[in-house]
């Protein structure tokens, strides 16, 4: 089984993605580790384009796996082999809260933290308002060539009744 969870940021990508793992047994891969590059001293720092396109590929070609991630535009091989894609397309209000929570998890502690900094906060929800607005209508585009396999998901209940 081959499933693309996309939304933007705060959307449950993450919580889906495990769930499903666990459910079916496939392994989950978090595009986020593949576009930014982890090792950099600095937050922010983008993955080299083809050491990126290379971990992409080295994924697809495994029989099975969960890709989630916000990014849409370098994936046409992600969506055009998945045999499900799940687009979360959740409410601003709760995404943004979600997005402050995590981050303050993250400060305290409780979850594990990457190297964001206030001003990286803010400008994630800035970024995240300007994605939904911008970026989301390309994305249905997008996925306008695989109606058959495409769900779109628009609350926590609809994504806890999929994952049943």
């Amino acid at each position: 089984m081959k499933i693309h969870i996309i939304g933007c940021s705060g959307t449950g990508k993450s919580y889906l993605a495990k769930r499903l793992s666990e459910k079916y047994n496939i392994p989950h891969f978090d595009l986020d580790d593949i576009f930014w590059d982890n090792s950099s001293d600095r937050y922010g720092v983008k993955m080299p384009d083809e050491k990126r396109n290379q971990l992409l590929d080295d994924i697809l070609r495994k029989n099975d796996w969960i890709i989630e991630g916000v990014f849409y535009d370098w994936l046409d091989g992600s969506f055009r082999d998945a045999d499900v894609i799940i687009l979360l397309d959740i409410p601003k209000r709760v995404y943004r809260f979600r997005i402050i929570r995590r981050f303050v998890k993250r400060k305290l502690g409780m979850e594990r933290a990457k190297k964001e900094t206030l001003s990286s906060l803010v400008a994630l929800l800035k970024w995240t308002d300007k994605f939904q607005d911008k970026n989301l209508p390309r994305i249905y585009e997008k996925l306008g060539k695989y109606p058959d396999k495409t769900i779109i998901l628009h609350s926590r209940r609809e994504v806890n009744d999929y994952i049943k």
